[in-house]
């Protein structure tokens, strides 16, 4: 199981979706501990509408992923599918595009 994230903007009655990115379940638990979880998985029950909605959560995340990287490879996944090493990239791409298109619609597939 993964995750699928996008952003997306409406012109002209048509969605363009301008980034999209994947990554696996198993790295739902170094995201939760990196605060980023929420902003990532399920920003609708936080109500995070637009990418700029989640852009101080993702660099206080990155951060945090940056400044400990021993205690979150704690949370890689024994089968390495979903290792610390994937996950701070995918942060690093998520937050450029956000910043990128602060006012495009986030969307989740989980």
């Amino acid at each position: 199981m993964s995750l699928d994230f996008y952003l997306m903007y409406k012109c002209d009655g048509k969605d363009i979706w301008v980034f999209e990115r994947n990554i696996t379940h198993n790295l739902a638990m170094m995201a939760d501990k990196a605060g980023v979880y929420y902003a990532l998985w399920h920003p609708e029950k936080k109500e995070y509408v637009c990418a700029k909605d989640i852009v101080q959560l993702l660099e206080n995340g990155l951060k945090k992923l940056k400044k400990r990287p021993k205690y979150f490879r704690k949370f890689d996944a024994p089968n390495g599918w979903g290792v610390y090493e994937h996950f701070v990239p995918f942060v690093e791409e998520v937050l450029i595009a956000c910043k990128e298109y602060p006012n495009a619609k986030i969307y989740c597939s989980v």
